[in-house]
């Protein structure tokens, strides 16, 4: 399972500065949301992935006694989903009002004005 997990980070990883070096505005953002994804799958392999019982413990006991899942990596997890969504949202709509503007999404037309024009 870890294998794979590893293969898929990769691949988002390597999809998502591809895309992140694109001319495209769309897919700069993919290529963030991808980098994001790959982050929150990062954060889950290093807290390990565990079989085991959620962190309860029994009104009998003092300490965790048995294997337990850490609940840490995904608390991390869950607000960076939520930080990302909300960033991702706003992200498409800066986008569209730069394209209303502009009439195109390449990032080479995104001139600043020069000195004359101001």
């Amino acid at each position: 399972m870890e294998l794979l997990l590893v293969v898929v980070l990769g691949f988002l990883y390597a999809a998502g500065v591809f895309l992140i070096l694109r001319r495209s505005m769309v897919k700069l953002l993919l290529g963030i949301m991808l980098l994001g994804n790959g982050t929150n799958i990062l954060i889950f392999l290093l807290g390990s992935i565990t079989k085991g019982k959620p962190p309860v413990i029994d009104a009998d006991h003092n300490v965790f006694q048995d294997i337990y899942a850490d609940p840490i990596p995904q608390a991390l997890i869950l607000t960076a989903i939520v930080i990302s969504f909300a960033l991702t949202a706003f992200a498409i709509v800066l986008l569209k009002r730069v394209y209303a503007l502009v009439d195109t999404d390449d990032l080479d037309d995104l001139n600043t004005p020069e000195e004359e024009d101001i």
